[in-house]
């Protein structure tokens, strides 16, 4: 059923003077509303340069109007969107008098994406994908997001979802039609069928983390004992003076964080207190965090003198590299933020690292897709164990079916019982 609420507007771009602001009105009053700001609607789809006035007749603005006819507009209702000069003062005064219109009132956040929502133009991934490019801030984010926002989660979804209602609706046929022409042993169908889509959502888990790390920006750790250079080479790969460095050990006593882009990836460089024992109080929960940082960061930089081992286990893909290149007799796979010796090269292994971890990522990108897809996940483990006990069990592996069923369809935010009635008469000739 269509969404039904007021008819809202918005300036649409952002606020502040701009060559062009756009405001948005979208609801049943919106043919009302243009007619009297400017007159008659132009053809829906087509632009139209139409002068603004309010309701003395004075002159608000020179604009260009576009009109979207219901069904056919990003919120699935009448939409008006007024292209406007973009100064404050011609911005406030058209919306002064959308405001002064009855049956009109001010959208709240998000509400257009919301009416979208129910209105069937978005499903609930789309929406997460397009505020997912609205906050996008390099281009595998911009990437990212465009998939989701496409509909590629809610495709896959459906593709599934179609196999387990194929699957769904071979059991139940067994169970309520066995006098009808339908097959009596439906094991090896629906097995296949479960194995297939099991298989996906594994693939699918097991990138997902990673798809969070794309949106949210992965973490690269700078590691070592006090003095070594952390901080300078930070400074070096950030490119300006973002860390104190001081001949004083002890003198980063907390996360310092610098937000930079590789490779089209978001990455967040993390400087470290010196990793030592220390009587410091203060000290001591610097050196805490940073062993709590570096234990969650995807990508630990160790720095070393040498002849020094780091202070604790690197894991196989984090990098190692001998501290201050320029006093070392043999500066091999050694670094100096100081002289920049090595930085460039310490920069495309990084980057070569995050790439292939980013390489792993699958369409789904949240936390709430991961949940949605594990209790699908054990949902078919569930119905495949009983579907091996015999026919006598299978109304109990069809229930673990609809359970995995609705778990998919909270991806994308909708439910539709009526196609499994539907798979079962279109296959098996019931009610004939």
């Amino acid at each position: 059923m269509a969404y039904v609420a007021d008819t809202i507007f918005a300036l649409a771009t952002a606020p502040g003077k701009a060559g062009v602001a756009v405001v948005r009105v979208s609801g049943s009053c919106v043919a009302e509303a243009g007619r009297a700001l400017f007159g008659d609607l132009p053809n829906p789809r087509f632009a139209a340069l139409k002068l603004l006035k309010d309701r003395q007749g004075r002159r608000l603005d020179q604009a260009l109007v576009l009109y979207f006819e219901k069904g056919s507009s990003f919120t699935g209702e009448d939409v008006l969107e007024l292209h406007l000069h973009g100064s404050t003062a011609v911005v406030n005064a058209v919306l002064r008098e959308l405001s002064e219109m009855d049956g009109l009132r001010m959208a709240e956040a998000g509400e257009f994406t919301r009416r979208a929502l129910e209105n069937g133009c978005l499903d609930l991934a789309q929406v997460e994908g397009l505020a997912d490019l609205i906050d996008a801030e390099t281009e595998a984010q911009r990437r990212q997001a465009l998939r989701v926002l496409s509909g590629d989660l809610g495709n896959l979804a459906g593709n599934w979802r179609t196999d387990l209602i194929r699957a769904a609706a071979l059991i139940e046929a067994t169970i309520d039609f066995a006098d009808e022409d339908v097959p009596v042993d439906v094991t090896p169908e629906v097995t296949e069928l479960l194995s297939g889509v099991r298989s996906e959502l594994d693939k699918e888990i097991a990138g997902v983390d990673t798809a969070e790390r794309i949106r949210t920006g992965f973490e690269v750790a700078i590691l070592g004992a006090p003095n070594v250079g952390k901080s300078t080479l930070l400074n070096a790969l950030a490119g300006r003076e973002a860390a104190i460095t001081s001949e004083y050990a002890g003198t980063t006593r907390d996360v310092i964080e610098v937000r930079m882009e590789l490779n089209g990836l978001p990455v967040t460089l993390l400087d470290t207190a010196g990793l030592r024992e220390t009587d410091d109080y203060v000290e001591g929960i610097g050196i805490q965090r940073a062993r709590e940082r570096a234990e969650a960061a995807d990508l630990r930089v160790f720095l070393k003198l040498e002849g020094e081992e780091p202070d604790f286990d690197p894991l196989p893909n984090d990098i190692i590299r001998s501290a201050k290149a320029d006093t070392l007799s043999d500066p091999q796979n050694a670094i100096s933020g100081k002289s920049g010796f090595g930085v460039s090269e310490l920069v495309v292994e990084i980057t070569e690292k995050l790439s292939e971890q980013a390489g792993r990522s699958g369409v789904a990108t949240r936390e709430r897709h991961r949940i949605a897809m594990k209790r699908a996940s054990e949902s078919l483990d569930a119905a495949r164990a009983v579907l091996a006990l015999g026919p006598d069990h299978y109304d109990i592996g069809a229930e673990e079916l609809r359970t995995a069923i609705r778990a998919l369809d909270s991806i994308v935010g909708h439910v539709d019982v009526e196609n499994l009635l539907d798979e079962i008469f279109s296959s098996f000739c019931i009610g004939k």
